[in-house]
């Protein structure tokens, strides 16, 4: 007998936060909230969580991850190692100030929140393709992951451990490729280390990074399409026409493209034969873009979009809720134990091998 658990599983995205709660395969919880909205008030998400009734896990919001650390857990240290932000970011009026106010309310709400790893963590990624490596994939994209894995396995009636795909995650600011063999995690490009994003420009020139010297956090949620096309308060649905008429949004839409193409294709080195590519994220709801990323794509493998079981929560926030219920040891305990995500642990700068690498590990 298969205990029957209800977990919640959130996902923090730049536009908004979603949750989704799941008992054994039932859906109990299906919501979208502002990240405007929960930045002004964090608490939001306590009530949300309290509405919905009593609940044996919540997967939160982890961004760079932490291996299964409880909320009541976390320290002013492990905060900073999340969100890796310098202390001059950590007063801006950003969402790195959002999200620190709304750890800390979630710290206090006791409530039984645990906070997933993101790629690097992953004892299933060899050593070799860690080093020098941070973003490899956030928490949200390895939780948007586990929900691919188990799309595929119920669309192909496989199971876990014979899933095979590269996964495009294309979301409102970001977009990360990550590579799955036999139900697990083997290698990712994550938003700020590979192809480029709507926002973000993606894996930076270490020339401009130079030149740069230091700068803000935020500047790598800029440089993507949008700021490609000068405008970058435009919404992909207001962007996909003028691709076809403006210089500008047209170069931005090549420059997507190309980029995604080159970056599957240097995963493609590591899943040599993908059942899939399957892709998910906020572009994917603009049919042109979708339509034009599976016909540049179709080459490598059969394109997929991935469907999910929620109609309202995003991709990552579904995964969350799968993994939630899995490690409670729920109906999809058998999800955990095949991507191996018990066993997760490290910290994310332990594979910094550059000049100043120990300065830099104590700064955090």
């Amino acid at each position: 007998m298969i205990a029957m658990r209800r977990a919640i599983g959130i996902d923090p995205g730049t536009m908004s936060f979603d949750l989704c709660g799941l008992e054994g395969e039932k859906l109990f919880l299906d919501r979208s909230i502002a990240t405007s909205e929960v930045t002004a008030n964090p608490q939001i998400l306590v009530d949300v969580i309290h509405a919905a009734g009593p609940v044996d896990l919540i997967v939160g919001p982890s961004g760079y991850g932490l291996p299964w650390i409880k909320a009541q857990d976390l320290t002013p240290q492990l905060i900073d190692r999340m969100l890796l932000s310098k202390r001059r970011d950590r007063g801006r009026n950003t969402i790195i100030k959002g999200m620190r106010r709304m750890l800390h309310v979630l710290r206090e709400s006791g409530l039984p929140i645990y906070f997933a790893p993101s790629v690097i963590h992953l004892t299933t990624v060899p050593a070799h393709r860690k080093v020098n490596r941070i973003d490899m994939g956030t928490a949200d994209k390895l939780c948007a992951v586990a929900l691919g894995i188990w799309d595929q396995a119920n669309r192909l009636k496989i199971g876990y451990d014979a899933t095979s795909f590269i996964y495009i995650e294309m979301g409102g600011a970001f977009t990360a490729v990550i590579a799955v063999d036999k139900g697990k995690v083997v290698d990712g490009l994550g938003g700020t280390s590979g192809a480029l994003g709507y926002l973000s420009l993606g894996a930076m020139d270490g020339e401009l990074a130079y030149l740069l010297g230091s700068f803000p956090k935020g500047l790598l949620c800029s440089g993507g399409v949008a700021y490609i096309a000068g405008r970058p308060d435009l919404t992909p649905g207001e962007f996909v026409p003028l691709a076809q008429t403006d210089t500008r949004c047209g170069l931005a839409w090549e420059v997507f493209m190309d980029s995604l193409v080159k970056t599957v294709a240097a995963e493609m080195s590591v899943v040599s034969a993908p059942r899939e590519i399957l892709l998910s994220g906020r572009l994917c709801r603009v049919a042109e873009i979708r339509q034009e990323v599976t016909r540049r794509l179709a080459s490598f493998a059969p394109v997929h979009r991935v469907e999910g079981f929620a109609r309202t929560a995003k991709e990552a926030s579904q995964g969350a809720a799968l993994i939630a219920e899995g490690m409670a040891g729920g109906t999809f305990q058998q999800l955990v134990e095949v991507m191996d995500l018990r066993r997760a642990d490290g910290d994310i700068l332990d594979n910094i091998c550059i000049a100043g690498a120990e300065t830099l590990r104590g700064k955090f």
